[in-house]
């Protein structure tokens, strides 16, 4: 077909004659025209079609600032698209750091890798250029440019096309996106400028955004720190803390509450004070109420209690007003010590401190009870009630224990009168002792007075009972070197005083009748002339070769008297 239509159009031209055109007139002029309009228009629609893309790169670069906070990756990325749009070779962007120096934090090149330390040589003199003017800076060939062909950088570095355009945020300068090609001139235009320019200002916020994040972030973790901290401590005190809000409802409680109150996290949660606190005591909830109002704190409220799993207890409150940073109260906060084991323990010592002397219990270590003794010069004093053994048999145990603690009674106050130890209580009789643990230079006399203190004691007893319950105590006194110190195992020890001296001072008791007082020659001469004796027949006594030199104890001058 081709060729038939070529045959044609040969037979036309053969029939046109000298000077015909083939195509009409003025047709191949107008022919000429649309071609340059259609070159035109290409050129312009090349163009649209390149801002559209920059306009979409721009978008996309947008959108990756904003996608996400880890700025190193978004940027990276950025800068590549940089390159990828300009032709550029390299581009970095550079803050101001903390010491106002310009600090590289991001360097590509054309490969889409990060620039060795070594790679990043730019031009400082651009850089410093737009710091000062605060303008952006293009140059299509720096080797020819009179503003920066004569600077080092430039020429050492072979450095051509360049753009750099300023980091503002708020009008503050505070840093520069710099983009350059070592090898090519005239490769950047105005159109590049604007476009970098437009990436500066989204990555300026993108920058601050990032900052904020950080600092956010940091401040989270801090308050979470914190946070764990407090956990920690209220976990580990031995305090129970129970903070509530202003409208008294439980908003925090540690292990110690829950222990102490013997109530669960899960029913303290939420939970109004008013609905807890008055199972413990009917006062606190109006304790809590008072701080609250009167924006004072409560210290030191003790409680007695019967809590349901934990029986009777001793509980301590303190009531703080729960205040912020800016004092502003917004809760209470209920501090619980648990006193009952403590009180427990000094009830025990109270009740130790009856049995033994409170001269020894001060000067004994409880941390290391060392099981020893020394030698001390002592004056010991036994007394025994006499006939107690007959007179046990007639009573019921309970109303013979009342009685005996009352004779017992009446002999350790008359003892710990004169700053004598007791020693112990061997059944219905009382062992003590003077000079220990501390000093007394008349030790033998104090003992003399405790005797007729004792039997003073007894009388006065004997007129606040009836005849059949009354018994007499026989003392026996002497004075000597013994032993004093822990005896015993670390599972049970005791303070007690051991030697010849004491046994002898238990011998004259066991001789004593009832109401006497029987002093060795040892302990009355030691006593000196205060005290008044009458000699008695010298006792032979168990475990003693010789008569023990005694005397009846009669009285004292200026004191008792038997």
């Amino acid at each position: 077909m081709a060729e038939d239509l070529g045959g044609q159009l040969a037979a036309f031209r053969e029939t046109l004659g000298p000077g015909e055109s083939f195509f009409p007139s003025g047709a191949v002029e107008r022919l000429r025209q649309l071609s340059g309009s259609l070159l035109i228009l290409r050129e312009e629609i090349f163009q649209v079609d390149l801002e559209r893309r920059n306009l979409r790169a721009l978008a996309d670069v947008g959108r990756a600032l904003n996608s996400s906070l880890d700025l190193t990756t978004v940027l990276n990325q950025v800068m590549d698209t940089i390159i990828r749009l300009t032709g550029a070779e390299r581009s970095f962007l550079m803050l101001r750091g903390e010491g106002g120096t310009m600090e590289v934090v991001v360097a590509r090149n054309w490969e889409h890798e990060s620039l060795a330390e070594a790679e990043r040589a730019l031009s400082s003199t651009v850089v410093e250029r737009v710091l000062q003017t605060g303008e952006a800076v293009l140059t299509t060939d720096a080797q020819e440019d009179p503003r920066f062909s004569a600077q080092e950088s430039v020429v050492a570095y072979n450095l051509r096309s360049i753009l750099c355009v300023p980091l503002k945020l708020k009008e503050v300068l505070t840093g520069v996106v710099y983009a350059d090609n070592r090898g090519r001139a005239g490769l950047f235009t105005e159109r590049d400028l604007s476009l970098l320019s437009l990436f500066a200002d989204q990555a300026a916020v993108a920058l601050e955004n990032a900052r904020l994040f950080d600092s956010v972030r940091r401040s989270l973790e801090q308050v979470t720190e914190l946070k764990n901290l407090l956990q920690d401590v209220l976990t580990s005190i031995a305090s129970g803390v129970i903070t509530a809000d202003a409208r008294q409802l439980v908003s925090l409680c540690n292990r110690a509450a829950e222990e102490i109150l013997a109530i669960s996290h899960k029913s303290l949660i939420g939970e109004p004070l008013g609905k807890i606190l008055p199972a413990i005591s009917e006062d606190l909830a109006a304790q809590v109420g008072e701080v609250l109002e009167s924006d004072r704190r409560i210290i030191g409220l003790e409680t007695q209690s019967d809590l349901p799993g934990r029986g009777r207890v001793e509980l301590s409150f303190n009531l703080t007003p729960l205040k912020d940073a800016n004092r502003t109260t917004h809760g209470v906060a209920v501090v619980i010590d648990d006193l009952t084991e403590k009180r427990r323990l000094q009830a025990q010592r109270r009740l130790f401190g009856r049995m033994v002397s409170p001269a020894v219990i001060e000067q004994l270590d409880p941390d290391s009870p060392a099981l020893s003794g020394h030698r001390a010069a002592i004056t010991t004093l036994f007394a025994d009630l006499r006939g107690f053994t007959a007179f046990s048999e007639r009573l019921e145990a309970e109303a013979l224990v009342a009685v005996l603690n009352r004779y017992l009674a009446a002999a350790a106050e008359a003892i710990l009168a004169e700053g004598g130890t007791i020693d112990k209580y061997l059944g219905d009789a009382v062992m003590a002792w003077f000079n220990a643990p501390h000093p007394q230079p008349d030790h033998s006399l104090r003992a003399a007075r405790a005797a007729l203190a004792i039997q003073a004691a007894i009388e006065q007893l004997h007129r606040q009972i009836e005849p059949e319950l009354r018994l007499s105590f026989g003392v026996g006194i002497h004075c000597g070197e013994a032993i004093l110190g822990l005896v015993g195992t670390e599972k049970q020890i005791n303070y007690t005083a051991i030697g010849d001296s004491v046994n002898t001072a238990k011998r004259l008791q066991e001789n004593a009748r009832a109401g006497q007082v029987l002093i060795s020659r040892a302990a009355a001469e030691a006593a000196g002339d205060q005290v008044i004796v009458t000699p008695v027949p010298a006792l032979r006594v168990e475990g003693k070769t010789q008569p023990v030199e005694a005397y009846e104890l009669i009285g004292v001058r200026g004191g008792p008297s038997a």
